[in-house]
């Protein structure tokens, strides 16, 4: 396996569910992963390394990976892309269900009552899942006449902090949509640290629910993203592929169920700062 980062806990998890899923089928997992980030140069060098190894097949879990990067190793091995969509010609791929869970996660505060919202969108080139999720929210609530405001991240993971100037600057904003759960808690203090309390001046919803970030003590307003099943589900594919030929299903796009919180809650006017 390629994987992306092991310090963001996506992946970390995503690492976890399919060593597990790959012993009980008596496969031996070796992964390979950079510090702190995995670049598109690294990523081709692990996967030339691993394939010099003669392994059975490949699991690649990096946004700075193209499918088309990955095309002309396929014949030589089976890859299955975890984590994210791939529309590459001849790709396997799993991946939770993106344009789902925006759209799910963006009703839900539409149905809160909002009526401005703001979405921090993360870049394609960036993380194509975050992107894709970013992009649902917004057309959901557009389509619920909700009035958005788009707020674009410099990094994935960088600095929240103008994100959070900027939204506060609109007095019209009565919630603010995450990518990611981390990125919800960078904001979360952010908005601590102004003292702008959540969700009576405004609610907050984040994205991912699962691991730690998810116990009900934080009580964040989510979605979650069914990693274990994500994990597992690539596995399959992958062996799948090994045992009996390319699988027939060649992108598997697994739902996820909105979690509702303690931060979000129907509007209220907001107090002028």
């Amino acid at each position: 396996m390629v994987l992306r980062d092991t310090t963001i806990q996506f992946y970390g998890y995503l690492q976890a569910a399919m060593q597990r899923r790959a012993g009980q089928l008596g496969y031996e997992l070796v992964t390979v992963t950079g510090v702190d980030e995995l670049t598109a140069e690294d990523a081709q060098n692990a996967l030339r390394s691993l394939i010099a190894l003669r392994v059975d097949g490949l699991i690649v879990c990096s946004a700075q990976l193209p499918g088309e990067d990955l095309v002309g190793y396929v014949d030589r091995v089976p890859i299955v892309v975890a984590g994210r969509a791939e529309y590459a010609e001849g790709m396997v791929s799993v991946h939770c269900d993106e344009d789902d869970g925006g759209s799910r996660i963006a009703e839900y505060v539409a149905r809160l009552g909002h009526h401005t919202v703001a979405v921090l969108l993360v870049s394609e080139a960036d993380s194509a899942s975050q992107n894709a999720r970013g992009n649902a929210m917004i057309r959901t609530l557009r389509d619920q006449q909700v009035s958005v405001r788009v707020i674009e991240l410099d990094s994935y993971r960088g600095p929240v902090g103008s994100a959070v100037v900027t939204a506060l600057a609109d007095p019209d904003i009565t919630a603010l949509m995450c990518p990611t759960d981390v990125a919800m808690v960078n904001v979360l203090e952010e908005l601590r640290v102004r003292q702008i309390p959540v969700p009576e001046q405004l609610s907050v919803t984040g994205y991912d629910a699962f691991g730690y970030l998810a116990a009900p003590l934080f009580g964040f307003t989510s979605f979650h993203q069914p990693i274990e099943e994500i994990g597992a589900a690539a596995v399959d594919r992958l062996v799948e592929w090994i045992e009996k030929g390319a699988p027939s299903e060649m992108r598997t796009a697994i739902p996820g169920v909105v979690v509702p919180g303690r931060t979000a809650a129907p509007p209220r006017i907001r107090a002028n700062r």
